[in-house]
């Protein structure tokens, strides 16, 4: 029997394409807020002896956290045979250790409360800097589902002579794996940050890739600052104008004209979070592992 997804937050073009391409079936479900903003949830689907999947929107994780514990747990009590999550952006990931005194670690925390509540996590591209694997913090078994293959080959298509530009040292084993798929040269900048929106980047002496165009890849773009600045700099080296990609377009509202008033070429994100620019599929990706499972 094929799996049941319930969507809590993904885009509808996205869920149907993965309905498509992974043949499972769309649950249903309702869901309101009592006035006094307390939740209230139905199961519509027959759900006893079905593995069950929660397709969320990481973004805004907060506003949204209850009604995904609620869900999980009435899925098992009421006969489900595993409940598992398909969260493309996997969120409180980058506060990963205590820089302060006193400060909260949220991603162990939040890693403890998922894996009580679902029995397995599917997510791409998650923001491992101190950790080595997701398994170090979720007790639950995972699947990351890269995006560089995906990434690569789009570059291929898209840009010529390209070559992938990381914008800070902890970028390098990441934009180096892209430059091999694509088979190009890559190189890191060097980034001096003096405060959330004060970040200055800079070019290693590289005269082979001038007259390449240059690719800035990164996992994360938020406010779109330091990739801006990289950029700037490239472009006042020299070089082309640049084709920026960040896997999870956390976009702030200015972020993309940022870029582009930086001197950026074109802005793409992959579809992991519903975004214009989101322009790179990892659907057919993340409907593979809904079929095969973990």
């Amino acid at each position: 029997m094929s799996r049941l997804l319930f969507n809590m937050g993904l885009d509808a073009q996205l869920v149907n394409a993965l309905l498509a391409e992974s043949g499972c079936e769309l649950g249903d479900y309702e869901i309101r807020q009592f006035p006094d903003g307390e939740t209230y949830q139905n199961l519509l689907t027959e759900v006893a002896d079905r593995e069950c999947v929660l397709l969320i929107n990481g973004v805004q994780p907060d506003a949204q956290f209850l009604s995904w514990i609620y869900m999980a747990d009435n899925l098992k009590e009421l006969g489900a045979k595993s409940v598992g999550l398909l969260i493309p952006y996997l969120p409180y990931m980058r506060q990963d250790i205590r820089f302060k005194p006193g400060e909260c670690v949220t991603s162990r925390h939040f890693a403890k409360m998922i894996s009580e509540h679902f029995d397995w996590l599917i997510t791409t591209d998650p923001h491992l800097h101190r950790y080595d694997a997701l398994s170090e913090i979720y007790s639950i078994p995972t699947k990351i589902v890269p995006a560089a293959p995906v990434i690569a080959e789009w570059i291929k298509d898209n840009v010529a002579d390209p070559v992938i530009i990381g914008p800070d040292i902890e970028s390098q084993q990441w934009v180096a794996e892209v430059a091999s798929m694509v088979g190009c040269e890559y190189e890191v900048l060097l980034k001096e940050r003096s405060g959330d929106r004060d970040v200055k980047v800079s070019l290693p002496n590289r005269n082979d890739i001038m007259e390449c165009t240059p690719v800035l890849v990164d996992d994360i773009i938020s406010t779109g600052r330091t990739m801006a600045a990289a950029v700037s700099n490239l472009v006042a080296s020299g070089m082309k104008a640049p084709t920026c990609i960040g896997v999870h377009p956390l976009f702030s509202d200015e972020c993309v004209s940022l870029l582009k008033e930086s001197g950026a070429s074109q802005v793409v994100s992959c579809n992991t979070l519903n975004h214009p620019s989101a322009k790179i599929e990892l659907t057919g990706v993340w409907a593979k592992v809904l079929q095969q499972g973990l």
